[in-house]
């Protein structure tokens, strides 16, 4: 696990130093009035985002006290919480400690923000801040070399960060100079890289950096630009070291054409990445492909854009761009985005695919020759071929063919799709993509945003079985980070090595929000669907028809999907697809048939496993980051005490639609609902008349309930005995069909709260000992193996 997703799930000040310790592989250490202390480094930590000099400034205090006594003190000082981490080297310190004119308080929980006004002048300029959103890897290194080489280690600026740099650059010191026109950025830049802080590593630049006493001062064409604030430089500089290698500054320099300051409004598009999601896709493939990925890896991107994949490229002689809409082209040339990248309009899904499916560049003639010959070497494995990355945040679009949707209806009838024989997940344009990748670029290395269906939706079974390769790393982001995408779900950045054939088990992935931020981390799995909740129970056949409702109390309009009964049903449930993100809305129980199918006959048989279904798909609330993993059926038998407390959290969900009612037209006809779930007796809620069916009252005593059950059963036979006593008008009465005694929790619940104003019924003991159920099972969801954690 990585530190920023360490940070994320810490939970106390205790959590947040132990993650820094892992990270930093730190051996011999103890923990005391210094949070963490090494020979070589102390820390100090909080539990919450603290700014760096007040967290110096207690630090100080304990390396003043130690020198007051002549222990030793470390060569270097840390101040560490779960947003960011900063360095400082003691030494620079020192001298404030001998200053006279600062009061020093008696102890270290006295240092306050005066305190640390008046050391911050002295310590500011000296420490390094790491964002550890951003510049996680660059900590734990400079760390790491620090007390190796005895000196802070800033992160050096090469091919494969360079333009992530000058977007960093642009935003903390360009920003600060007024009147610099856009392209003349790239050459203050390069003046500022390129100069070791008191002379020019690189001679006749058209810009120069020059120094007013300690101010940096930029001149170009004859004039000169001076900052407003120095800040954002001091900060940039803390960061990064310059001037670059002596190996990369000619080659760096030929990239000056291609630095741009970047405007998200000129990347805005169907299929838009955010500029802050694409910097940690670089991050991720940094840190997954290595040093110099970005020389050593010739990218093809079929489904460009406008090119915002590619803007944060350092070197676009290695870059092809592609693209159906040729407008895409005539943005990024007006832009000038990309410029030195090969860039060039084609239908990947349809061009060069001959009749048998097979790939024929000579029916276009669109790839580029050098392209061609790349992917050719690549196949062949020929010594000295660049290996081929495919980044690429395909189009989402599904077939929905048999549905109806007239959107989408040929939106898949690709000359790819034809030939492809990967079954239901072949309506998936990235789907198409990935057959065609898998086919014409075998060796390849693929980096894709996408939807995560590929991973385990039970449609994409056979896919799977089908494509395979070596996943290398990634990270899923929240869909809202996305324009356009409606809905709450995990967009995936996954590298997979194409060449290395390897069945999927498992992805696990940093999960980031859609601001960027590390929150955790999480497992995605691909199962057989045999092992899936769906199958749990068995399909009974029916023997007759019924009334379909549509909802508790109210009969389908029109045709109905499903009118099948059984004569031993005594409810239906509602328990559609298997994931997390349809069990919120696609679960529920009925008094009879559910119009549009899609679930299960209740029987007196069932009702344990039926109890057990419905709870574990209701009691975990879908997320974003959950909402596509899939429940699985229980392997091994489960304890009565978990089924009895399902039986109760069902009876009184707020799904539990089942109802008592009569008076109901369909189809010409009346028609009753009989309630088969009422789980008290009628003296016990003090009903006026019979119930016409005593099942669930029966059944309930039988059980062995536990505390937990029994509380929520005794506020509810409360709320029940109210609902009876209660003398509700004639609106309530309509709305709920209040017209015989034995009514549903839906009705009884729905006609109390409807009634509120002409009398007050608390729910509050009813809904505290409900959750207090809830909280009880819902680990068990994850321990008894419904859902993998």
């Amino acid at each position: 696990m990585s530190l920023k997703a360490s940070l994320a799930v810490a939970k106390t000040e205790e959590d947040i130093k132990d993650a820094y310790i892992k990270a930093l592989g730190l051996k011999a250490f103890t923990k005391g009035l210094v949070d963490i202390q090494t020979e070589e480094i102390w820390f100090e930590a909080k539990g919450v985002g603290t700014p760096a000099v007040m967290m110096f400034t207690q630090l100080l205090f304990y390396v003043r006290a130690a020198r007051k006594v002549g222990e030793r003190i470390p060569p270097f000082l840390a101040v560490i919480d779960r947003e960011k981490a900063a360095v400082m080297e003691t030494a620079k310190a020192l001298p404030i400690l001998d200053d006279k004119t600062v009061a020093w308080p008696k102890s270290g929980s006295k240092v306050g923000k005066a305190l640390a006004a008046q050391i911050a002048p002295h310590i500011e300029t000296h420490f390094v801040v790491y964002p550890i959103d951003s510049h996680e890897r660059d900590f734990i290194r400079s760390v790491k070399s620090a007390i190796k080489a005895g000196k802070i280690i800033r992160t050096p600026i090469t091919p494969d960060n360079l333009r992530q740099v000058f977007d960093r650059w642009v935003e903390l010191i360009g920003c600060e100079l007024d009147g610099v026109d856009p392209p003349d950025y790239a050459l203050l830049f390069f003046a500022d890289i390129m100069h070791d802080g008191k002379k020019a590593a690189m001679r006749d630049l058209p810009a120069k950096l020059l120094h007013d006493d300690t101010q940096p001062v930029f001149l170009l064409n004859g004039k000169d630009y001076k900052l407003h604030s120095d800040r954002g430089y001091r900060n940039f500089w803390a960061i990064y070291h310059r001037p670059p290698e002596e190996e990369y500054r000619r080659y760096l320099l030929e990239r000056r054409d291609s630095l741009l300051p970047l405007d998200e409004r000129n990347f805005k598009g169907a299929y838009y990445t955010p500029l802050h999601i694409v910097d940690k896709a670089y991050d991720q493939l940094a840190g997954t492909l290595g040093k110099n990925w970005q020389q050593r890896y010739i990218i093809w991107d079929m489904c460009c854009g406008v090119g915002n994949l590619e803007v944060k490229h350092s070197n676009y002689r290695n870059v092809y761009m592609s693209t159906l809409d040729a407008a895409d082209i005539n943005v990024m040339k007006a832009s000038q985005t990309c410029v030195g990248a090969t860039i060039f309009q084609y239908d990947y899904l349809n061009d060069d695919v001959n009749a048998l499916g097979e790939i024929d560049y000579s029916i276009t003639n669109k790839v580029p020759e050098e392209l061609r010959q790349a992917i050719a070497d690549a196949k062949a494995k020929k010594k000295g071929a660049k290996k081929i990355l495919v980044l690429i945040n395909p189009p989402y679009g599904e077939a929905a063919n048999s549905q109806g949707n007239a959107g989408k209806t040929d939106i898949a009838a690709t000359r790819i799709g034809a030939s492809m024989e990967m079954g239901y997940a072949g309506r998936e344009l990235f789907v198409q993509f990935l057959a065609r990748i898998q086919k014409e670029l075998p060796t390849s290395t693929l980096a894709m945003f996408s939807k995560l269906k590929y991973i385990s939706a039970p449609n994409f079974e056979s896919f799977r079985k089908v494509w395979k390769a070596k996943y290398l790393g990634g990270f899923v982001v929240h869909s809202k980070a996305f324009d356009g995408l409606s809905g709450n779900f995990p967009i995936g950045f996954l590298i997979w090595d194409t060449g290395k054939r390897e069945e999927l088990v498992s992805v696990t992935a940093t999960a980031l929000d859609r601001f960027g931020t590390a929150i955790g981390i999480k497992s995605f799995y691909n199962l057989a669907n045999k092992k899936f909740l769906s199958g749990y129970l068995p399909r009974l056949k029916t023997n007759t028809s019924t009334i379909p409702l549509k909802n508790a109390i109210s009969p389908q309009d029109g045709h109905a999907k499903v009118t099948s009964w059984r004569d031993d049903a005594i409810g239906y449930m509602l328990a559609n697809s298997n994931d997390l993100q349809n069990a919120g809305t696609l679960t529920a129980i009925f008094s009879s048939v559910y119009s549009a199918g899609n679930g299960f006959y209740i029987t007196k048989d069932n009702i344990d496993k039926v109890a057990v279904v419905f709870s574990v798909r209701r009691l975990i609330k879908p997320t974003w980051l959950n909402d596509r993993d899939q429940f699985l059926q229980p392997t091994f038998a489960l304890p009565d005490a978990f089924k009895s407390d399902c039986l109760i959290w069902m009876l009184f969900s707020t799904s539990n639609l089942t109802a008592g009612a009569d008076g109901l037209t369909w189809n010409g006809q009346q028609w009753s609902l009989i309630n088969h779930f009422i789980p008290f007796s009628e003296n016990e809620v003090a009903a006026p008349t019979r119930f016409r069916s005593d099942f669930m009252a029966k059944y309930v005593a039988k059980q062995k309930l536990s505390p937990e059950a029994k509380a929520v059963l005794l506020q509810a036979r409360k709320l029940w005995k109210s609902y009876h006593s209660t003398q509700f008008g004639r609106t309530i009465r309509d709305e709920f069909k209040l017209n015989c005694p034995d009514v549903g929790w839906y009705q009884v619940r729905r006609a109390l709260e409807a009634n509120m104003d002409n009398a007050v019924t608390d729910f509050a003991p009813f809904r505290a000992a409900y959750a207090a159920l809830s909280d009880k099972l819902r680990p068990q969801v994850f321990s008894l193996g419904f859902l993998c954690e």
